[in-house]
Order: structure tokens, then C-alpha cells, then sequence
């Protein structure tokens, strides 16, 4: 079966050699000083896009970042020296890397900055990452792996560049270490965190399935075992907050949909009046509301919540013309 598998991800005229793929991916195999340099020098220029990238807001700068950045390579270098059965240096480069990129992130934050962190969409899309982000970067990871090991798919790899989320995340991380959002930092850092352990695993799949081991009887595989053990630790250590933020998120959403739903509700009696839509902040929801009228009373509203959400959430209105009330917090 696992030859049946074998054939049809990768056709044994596709299939490139572990010569080939090691020297690709391990990068103090060969010509070490060219592979290193090359290593450095790209990290360090994708590291300054991706913060000048976070700092202006630009997705297409981000994307920028995200194809010409070179960590993924000694990732999926670690993949290959777990089926292999032997250590190739690339966690070495996958943590000074990451520490790289944090340390640009730091000196970027020192730039000052007319939009708040909060307002940023490049930073708020990558501090809350939940289930759905992990198996983006699995599914990622193999398509990766796949890639690496046919001659034939090459031209995929800057589309999983782009699909998985290296080195944006840690430019986050470092910009706000640098402006002391700590639990902004350590949200983009478990993204990092998952996407790599993704890549990994989806890499070991890939490759075991296709036969990457060594001639060495037997300590490949008593590695591998070993690989997967941490792994496996360090996968669970990411599903839990990973998943506790998913329930959060769906848990506010839901929130959301019923504070809008009851202050239309709330303002069914007033025909000119009508909800724009709500936000929220903490445990603040705002509800945006367009009306060229007096508004009923704020405590019928808290009435209407009542039961429907928690208690302790506060609510406020805001008017289009710019007034903003404040409901009061749900009992």
C-alpha cells in the first residue's frame, strides 16, 4: 500500500534523489559557504519587507516578504533529517533565523507610527490564530513536501511560500516586543510556532512515505520514533491554546450576532433607524447605529440582553453623526 501511495504522489520518473533533496535542503551540505551566505542575505532582506510591510499595512509588500524568505528550507531540512535518522544543522538555522527576524521587528518598532498596532490589519490577522491555521499549514506543509520531491511541481513552491506564514509572524513578534504589546507578540509567535511544527510533520509524512531513509539498519526509524515523540508534545502544546482561541472567537461571534440582533430589534419601533453594524473591544460591544431621530431608551436595550449574553459585557452606541452612548453593562 505504502508503494501504491508512494507511485501515485510522486511517479518514480519525478521522483528526485535524497542526494538531491539534501542538497537543497541542508544547507552545510555542498558548497556550505554559498548556501549559508545566500541563507543570511535573504533572510535579512525578506526580514526588513515584511516589518516595513507590517508597519505600512501592505499585503502585497507581506507577500513580497513571504516569497523570497528562505526559512522554510532548513524546516523542511529538519523533516528530512528526521526520516534520514541524522542531525544536518538546520534547527541551528531555523532559531538564530527566527531570532533574526525578531530582532529586525524590534529595531522597526523604534520608528514611529501614526497607526495604532490594534488598527493594523497585518498585525491583528496574525495575533489570533486558531485550528483552521493549523490545518491550513499541515495541508501546506505536504503540498511542500511534495513539491520539494518531484521535479515536475517546482513552480508550486512560491505559492506555499506565500500560503504558509513564516516570517511575517515573527516581524510581528519583534514589533511589538518593541512596543511592549506582549500578548500581541506571543499570539503572532504561536502562529510561527504551528506553522512550523506543520511544516515538519508534513514534511516527515512526505518523505517517509517516499522512502527517504538511510542504508543505516534500524536508526532511522528509532529516530524517526523519536521525532515524532517531541513532535507530537510540541503539536499538542499548539492545539490547546490554538483551540481554547477558536472556541473564543466563535464564542464572541456569537455574542456579536446577538447584540445586533437585538438592537434591531431594540430600534424596531423607530422606521428611520437602523444598525450599520457591531464591533468590539475586550468585552465592549459597539453597536453603529444610523438614525436622524431620538433613540428608544438605552435600558430597554440592556433588557433585551439580558439572558442573551453573559453578564459583565458592556454596550455602547455610536450615532453616524458622532455621538457615542453608553449603554451600560449587561446584568
Amino acid at each position: 500500500m505504502r508503494h501504491d501511495l508512494r507511485a501515485r504522489l510522486v511517479p518514480p520518473q519525478q521522483r528526485r534523489t535524497l542526494d538531491e533533496l539534501t542538497d537543497d535542503l541542508v544547507l552545510r551540505d555542498g558548497d556550505r559557504r554559498s548556501k549559508t551566505t545566500a541563507f543570511w542575505t535573504m533572510l535579512a532582506l525578506s526580514s526588513v519587507i515584511a516589518c516595513a510591510g507590517v508597519l505600512t499595512d501592505s499585503t502585497a509588500t507581506v507577500i513580497g516578504a513571504m516569497i523570497i524568505a528562505p526559512l522554510s528550507t532548513p524546516i523542511m531540512g529538519l523533516a528530512l533529517a528526521a526520516v534520514k535518522g541524522q542531525r544536518n544543522a538546520s534547527l541551528f538555522y531555523v532559531a538564530f533565523g527566527a531570532a533574526l527576524v525578531v530582532a529586525v521587528g524590534v529595531l522597526f518598532s523604534l520608528i514611529p507610527s501614526a497607526e495604532p498596532l490594534a488598527d493594523n490589519s497585518q498585525i491583528t490577522s496574525r495575533v489570533s490564530p486558531n485550528m483552521m491555521d493549523l490545518v491550513a499549514a499541515i495541508a501546506t506543509g505536504l503540498a511542500g513536501a511534495v513539491a520539494l520531491a518531484r521535479r515536475d511541481v517546482a513552480a508550486v513552491l512560491p505559492g506555499v511560500a506565500i500560503a504558509i506564514s513564516l516570517v511575517p509572524p515573527l516581524a510581528v513578534v519583534g514589533v511589538c516586543l518593541g512596543d511592549g504589546e506582549i500578548d500581541y507578540a506571543l499570539g503572532a509567535l504561536l502562529l510561527f510556532v504551528s506553522n512550523f511544527v506543520a511544516l515538519v510533520l508534513g514534511g516527515i509524512f512526505v518523505f517517509t512515505v517516499l522512502g527517504y531513509e538511510t542504508a543505516l539498519a534500524g536508526e532511522p526509524g528509532r529516530t524517526l520514533r523519536r521525532s515524532y515523540l517531541r513532535l507530537s508534545v510540541l503539536l499538542l502544546l499548539v492545539i490547546v491554546p490554538l483551540g481554547l482561541n477558536s472556541a473564543g472567537t466563535w464564542l464572541v461571534a456569537s455574542w456579536n450576532a446577538t447584540v445586533e440582533q437585538e438592537a434591531t430589534r431594540w430600534l424596531a419601533g423607530e422606521p428611520k433607524a437602523r444598525v450599520t453594524g457591531v464591533d468590539h473591544t475586550g468585552i465592549t460591544f459597539v453597536v453603529h447605529v444610523e438614525s436622524p431621530d431620538d433613540l428608544p431608551s438605552p435600558d430597554a436595550l440592556l433588557q433585551r440582553l439580558h439572558g442573551q449574553v453573559p453578564s459583565g459585557l458592556r454596550v455602547q452606541v455610536d450615532l453616524t453623526h458622532g455621538e457615542t452612548i453608553d449603554v451600560g453593562t449587561v446584568q
